[in-house]
C-alpha cells in the first residue's frame, strides 16, 4: 500500500501529559506496543522490519532529514509472522541497527500519534499525518500536523530531523 504522510518527531520533555492531552482531544487510545525495528541497507529510501504485539509490517519510504513536518512517501506491507521474513532479509541484506521501543499508538482521524520510550535514546513523540488514498493532499497534512505541534507545545529545539535508525547509528 502506497501512501503520503506529513510527520514530525520530537523528544518528549513531559510524555504524561502528551497522553493527557490526547485523551482530551479523544484520541482513539490502541494500546502499548513494544516493538523492534530491524533496519537493512538498501540503495533507496529506508527499509525497515517492523516486529510487535499490535503492528507488524515491511516497510519501505523515502523522507528527507530536515526539522518540522517532513514528508514521507510510504510503501507498507502488513506480515502476520515476521520472524521468517525477518530470516529472509538478514539472507540478502546486511542490517543498519536494531531499534527497540515501547510504542502507545492513538488515532484522531488520519492522524496517528506515537509516545515512544525507545532503548537507549529517551522520550519521543511522533505526530503522523497520513493520506492513504490521495484524498486529502500534502497541505492539509501539514496544517494537522502544525496544530498537534503547537498543542503539545512542542518547541523548535525538540524537533528531530532523522530517524531512530539514524541516532543509534550515531550512537555506536
Amino acid at each position: 500500500m502506497q501512501r503520503i504522510n506529513v510527520e514530525i518527531k520530537a523528544k518528549s520533555r513531559n510524555p504524561t501529559e502528551i497522553h493527557s492531552l490526547l485523551a482530551d482531544q479523544q484520541a482513539e487510545f490502541l494500546g502499548t506496543d513494544k516493538q523492534t525495528d530491524t533496519y537493512f541497507q538498501v540503495g533507496k529510501g529506508r527499509l525497515k522490519l517492523r516486529q510487535g504485539n499490535i503492528e507488524n509490517a515491511l516497510i519501505h519510504y523515502f523522507r528527507d532529514n530536515q526539522p518540522g513536518p517532513k514528508r514521507s512517501d510510504v510503501s507498507l506491507y502488513k506480515t502476520e509472522d515476521g520472524e521468517e521474513l525477518r530470516d529472509v532479509l538478514e539472507n540478502a541484506l546486511p542490517i543498519l541497527t536494531v531499534v527497540i521501543k515501547r510504542r502507545s499508538i492513538y488515532f484522531i482521524e488520519n492522524v496517528k500519534f506515537h509516545v515512544d520510550e525507545v532503548e537507549e535514546l529517551g522520550s519521543f513523540v511522533e505526530i503522523e499525518a497520513i493520506d492513504k488514498d490521495g484524498t486529502i493532499g500534502e497541505e492539509q497534512l501539514r496544517e494537522q500536523c502544525q496544530y498537534y505541534l503547537d498543542l503539545f507545545k512542542i518547541r523548535a529545539e525538540d524537533l528531530i530531523e532523522v530517524s531512530y535508525s539514524d541516532m543509534m547509528f550515531a550512537e555506536k
